[in-house]
């Protein structure tokens, strides 16, 4: 039997989750929320950690009814990442893993999200499409290794849906994704943007700069050509449809080439219900499955972090405390699976 806690804060969620032999113990989450129109920076989201982190973790303790004496690993988040955050969890797994005198171990960020759609939902061998803030990949594994088929070559799409937020200042509570999500639901007409798939990549960038002139007056009106603007409904509607539409596209050709029939997606953006109809109707058009989870799984947690470092744990991985560090760019490629035998 093994018991683990891990250790989230990568970006503005900071989590602590308890796992016990595949049996989720205690999964408790802060949020750090900006006002509207603004994101959240490196050096205040790390304050928002380090003032909130220690009454996280006495919550999960208090709530598994665990004893720091029955944990057998201490897990956290390695990368990627933005530093001061990751730096912020990763003193304090480091701290409480020595005066509980327990091994640690560093776990890969994205990993932990396919693990934990894995355990969740009981694919197999699905294509992953993991979409957050920070990161857009399509993946698939082979070989011991989660290979990359493509991915984003600037901005992650939940960068965009955040950034857009900010332009037509909704609220951050409790995300700028669901905010837009609900707006597209009233949004009816569609507003042609651009499309950007090269070939199994992606670009969101220049839709955004796109977009945002017909969301707001240009500041020097007689410089530029007059555009017409939309409401932010139908600016919302579109751009959903837009950024779903080539992640669609991306994922079905990466099970072609596969010749997968499940489809998982994982990361923060994997939450919107329109994004998961929009890949359910190409999994049923192919004879696939889809598999997806809710927000208490799919936006940043501890509990991923505890379930893949059991995993890695029970698979013998060990990790000594000079490379008990973090690494803001840390590809999910470059992890040996050494817990899958498939």
């Amino acid at each position: 039997m093994v018991i683990a806690i891990g250790f989230e804060g990568s970006a503005n969620k900071l989590g602590v989750g308890i796992v016990r032999d595949g049996e989720v113990l205690v999964n408790v989450r802060r949020t750090y929320i900006t006002p509207p129109g603004e994101g959240f920076l490196p050096k205040e989201t790390a304050q928002h950690h380090r003032g909130k982190i220690l009454e996280l973790l006495k919550e999960a303790l208090d709530e598994s009814k665990i004893s720091p004496a029955e944990i057998d690993v201490v897990c956290y988040t390695k990368g990627p990442g933005m530093a001061p955050p990751l730096l912020t969890v990763a003193i304090v797994a480091r701290t409480v893993a020595q005066l509980w005198n327990k091994p640690i171990l560093g776990v890969n960020h994205c990993i932990g999200h396919i693990e934990m759609g894995r355990f969740i939902t009981k694919a197999q061998n699905p294509t992953v499409l993991y979409v957050s803030g920070g990161n857009t990949q399509v993946i698939a594994y082979s070989r011991n290794r989660y290979r990359i088929f493509g991915e984003t070559i600037d901005i992650a799409v939940g960068n965009c849906l955040d950034r857009f937020a900010r332009i037509i200042k909704l609220s951050n509570d409790p995300s700028p994704g669901y905010n837009i999500e609900q707006l597209a639901k009233k949004g009816k007409k569609f507003l042609q943007l651009p499309y950007t798939v090269k070939g199994m990549d992606v670009s969101f960038s220049g839709i955004l700069s796109f977009i945002e002139r017909h969301a707001v007056p240009p500041k020097k009106p007689g410089k530029q050509k007059p555009v017409e603007l939309w409401s932010p409904e139908d600016l919302c509607f579109s751009l959903q449809e837009t950024l779903f539409a080539m992640l669609v596209e991306t994922t079905e050709r990466a099970m072609a080439h596969c010749d997968s029939n499940e489809v998982l997606i994982v990361g923060g953006v994997g939450c919107n219900e329109r994004l998961q109809e929009m890949m359910g109707i190409m999994c049923a058009e192919r004879g696939a499955k889809l598999f997806a989870t809710d927000e208490r799984f799919c936006i940043d947690n501890g509990l991923m972090i505890a379930h893949t470092g059991a995993e890695m744990f029970r698979s013998g991985s060990r990790m000594s405390w000079r490379d008990a560090t973090v690494t803001q760019r840390f590809r999910t490629d470059d992890v040996e699976v050494t817990w899958r035998d498939d």
